[in-house]
């Protein structure tokens, strides 16, 4: 009797501890707020995936706390972290193609963006991130505009002389055609950098700009409407390796969890525009609007800056760029 009690236990003991090792926990990191649309994602497809009870657990590192915000994409590539939910331009550097995802006027509008994420020029991409380990689980691109601290920014001549933040080489390439001084740095950093006055305008997503409160550092805010300037490809990666290691039941839970995190994504991209108008106004901010003009003065200083300059330094610059452009 106490042979076979033993002989239960163990049993019991075993299968607990078969459990266990099927079970896998992905490290996710971003550098967002809790209360950013891109964290949001992000734990849709965590909360997703639990309660898909497959023996996934996905924790999330958000608020940079595991990787700086420009320091994400090489470890990720190396198999150091699993998933990140990204600024694809800000790895620039390791693949120039990938600025092609923050290139001045090459995005109309949101349903424009979501038929670009499923295009050849995206697939394009796509090869280029397999080359890195790296795929993407979660297609996504937010609008922005711009804020200035002392004054409105809609047309090139706004920015003559002002020391301006930019994500990404091509906003700074033409920023600093129309005369801007350049200022690199993260999203993260534009309020401290306009509350002691090293920045005079800075453009980023509509979301950064609501989630930094970079209302309190701003005289006047230029959101994105029915003319936006402003597009950038901000998709949830993971390392694809370590997806290969998952589970066929563990790939599906995190497929359909991406696939209805990404509707989710283009719809609150549409929101978050409108709403970041009303929490500036809401809080005393001028509000100004780009008219066609305007955006067309901006886009002729890009054709002779940022689209001449990626053409020349990326060996298929020009076949991807006619690939971005034959999207309608």
């Amino acid at each position: 009797m106490k042979a076979n009690f033993l002989t239960t236990a163990a049993a019991v003991a075993a299968v607990c501890l078969g459990g266990m090792a099927s079970a896998k926990e992905l490290r996710l990191s971003h550098q967002w707020s809790n209360n950013d649309v891109r964290h949001k994602v992000a734990q849709m497809v965590a909360d997703d995936v639990a309660a898909a009870n497959v023996d996934l657990e996905i924790k999330i590192f958000g608020s940079k706390s595991l990787f700086k915000p420009r320091e994400q994409y090489r470890p990720l590539s190396r198999g150091q972290l699993d998933m990140t939910v990204f600024p694809l331009s800000y790895a620039g550097g390791q693949q120039p193609a990938f600025n092609l995802t923050l290139m001045p006027g090459l995005v109309k509008n949101h349903d424009h963006a979501a038929r670009l994420s499923a295009s050849p020029f995206m697939k394009a991409l796509e090869e280029k991130m397999a080359e890195d380990d790296v795929m993407v689980l979660v297609h996504g691109y937010l609008a922005g505009g711009f804020a200035g601290k002392d004054k409105c920014i809609t047309k090139p001549e706004d920015v003559q002389g002002a020391q301006t933040r930019a994500a990404g080489k091509a906003f700074e390439q033409m920023l600093a055609g129309a005369g801007a001084s350049i200022a690199s740095m993260a999203s993260s950093e534009i309020y401290n950098a306009m509350q002691t006055g090293v920045l005079n305008a800075a453009n980023t997503s509509s979301s950064s700009f609501v989630s930094y409160r970079i209302y309190e550092q701003t005289k006047c805010y230029t959101p994105a409407g029915d003319v936006a300037l402003w597009f950038m490809y901000q998709p949830m990666l993971m390392n694809k390796t370590a997806f290969d290691g998952l589970n066929a039941d563990q790939q599906k839970a995190l497929l359909d969890a991406s696939a209805k995190a990404q509707a989710f994504y283009l719809e609150e991209a549409k929101k978050e525009d409108a709403e970041s108008e009303k929490v500036f106004a809401d809080a005393g901010v001028e509000i100004a609007h780009m008219t066609q003009a305007d955006f067309d003065a901006w886009r002729a200083i890009a054709t002779e800056t940022s689209y001449k300059s990626f053409i020349a330094d990326v060996p298929d610059g020009q076949k991807l760029l006619d690939l971005a452009l034959a999207v309608q």
